[in-house]
Parts: structure tokens; C-alpha cells; sequence
């Protein structure tokens, strides 16, 4: 069973908003560190957002000021808002995560998204 599950992807034009849930899969255990990751095709796949348990959040220079990691612990899901999109924002997104008791990243399937101009 796949621990982490994303969902949200699609298509959208150049300009247009999504938002990206990354929600775990695995019962009574809560979401520790987690991370959005893309993959543009032919590209090496890019950590791009990242969120602590406490709520810290570092982005990568590429979406920072369009894109916001949150996450909402009672749900145990992570979000990937994204603003402002473009075509080069045309990846499969991924996200990556730490469950409370132990140092193991999990990754989920990936959703894909891709922006036309």
C-alpha cells in the first residue's frame, strides 16, 4: 500500500491556479517533514517546497512568491497551493514525507500537471 496519496493535478492555462493534496494513506500515523517534488519531462525530478512539523516552509527560488506549502495536521494532508502558473511549471509533482516516529521518506504516485500557454 502506497503511504502517501496526491491528488489535484490536471490541466490548466498559463495564469490559473491548483492545489495539490498529498494525504496519507496509513492510518494513525500522523505526517512528520514533508516535501513537494517535480518532475519536468526528460528533467531530473526537483525538490521545490518543504514544510516541518512546526511549520517552517523553504521553497526553491523557481516558486517562490507563486506557490505555498501548508498542511493541515488534523486531516493528516499536506497542500501544494499554485498561483500564477506557467508552461514551464509542466511536471509530474510529487509528494515526499516522514511519518512521526521515524526518519523514513515516503513518496506517493505523483499527479500530473501541466499548463498550457
Amino acid at each position: 500500500q502506497v503511504p502517501l496519496a496526491e491528488s489535484g493535478g490536471g490541466l490548466v492555462q498559463a495564469g490559473g491556479s491548483l492545489r495539490l493534496s498529498c494525504a496519507a494513506s496509513v492510518r494513525l500515523r500522523a505526517i512528520n517533514d514533508a516535501n513537494w517534488y517535480r518532475q519536468p519531462p526528460g528533467k531530473q525530478r526537483e525538490l521545490i517546497a518543504s514544510i516541518t512539523t512546526s511549520g517552517s516552509t523553504v521553497y526553491a527560488d523557481s516558486v517562490k512568491g507563486r506557490f505555498t506549502i501548508s498542511r493541515e495536521n488534523a486531516k493528516n494532508t499536506v497542500y501544494l497551493q499554485m498561483n500564477s502558473l506557467n508552461p514551464g511549471d509542466t511536471a509530474v509533482y510529487y509528494c515526499s514525507a516522514t511519518f512521526l516516529g521515524g526518519t523514513t521518506y515516503y513518496w506517493g504516485q505523483g499527479t500530473q500537471v501541466t499548463v498550457s500557454s
